[in-house]
């Protein structure tokens, strides 16, 4: 396995729309092996989710992970799209590896139920809130051409990684997790 090439703003790939994955591929040693990679290169960065796009893949494809208390189990999304947003929104610091050193505060429906296939083929069906429900619309905005940035409606939460740690970090509990 190896770690990939992590895609940066600016780079075209991250404003197009991801093309769906033939599900007769998902097997395949090259998609199966994409879907290590990934996981490698996102534990490596470190971050809790990556999307196709993000490693120069225009593909409908993410992993996402997140150990610890309010985290959540290993995910991989073949296809996904979601079928409910919660009514209720939360307000989150978000922070990318694709938009190095910068995290502003995005809001975001607090729960969301998707659909899509795991990495054997099968459909999964999941109900997600919290930080997950968070990182599941974080990753699938790649898939459509969106960062962060695009869904920020106060740019004045826009902060570099060294301001936001000294300034922002000390409000909340733990520290804000790169997606």
């Amino acid at each position: 396995m190896a770690v990939l090439k992590i895609a940066k703003l600016g780079n075209p790939i991250l404003r197009k729309i991801a093309a769906p994955v033939d599900p007769r591929d998902i097997k395949s040693a090259e998609i199966q092996r994409l879907i290590d990679e990934m996981f490698e290169t996102m534990y490596d960065e470190p971050g809790i989710g990556l999307a196709a796009p993000q490693v120069s893949r225009s593909i409908q494809l993410v992993v996402m992970g997140c150990e610890g208390e309010g985290g959540f189990p290993e995910t991989v999304l073949i296809n996904p799209s979601i079928l409910y947003y919660g009514p209720h929104q939360v307000e989150n610091w978000e922070g990318c590896l694709s938009v190095d050193g910068l995290r502003g505060k995005v809001t975001r429906p607090s729960v969301v139920r998707v659909k899509g296939l795991d990495r054997d083929g099968k459909t999964v069906d999941i109900e997600a809130d919290g930080l997950y429900a968070v990182c599941i619309q974080h990753e699938m905005d790649h898939l459509i051409g969106k960062v962060f940035l695009d869904r920020m409606t106060d740019l004045s939460t826009l902060t570099q990684l060294h301001e936001f740690a000294q300034y922002w970090q000390k409000e909340q509990k733990e520290p804000a997790t790169i997606i």
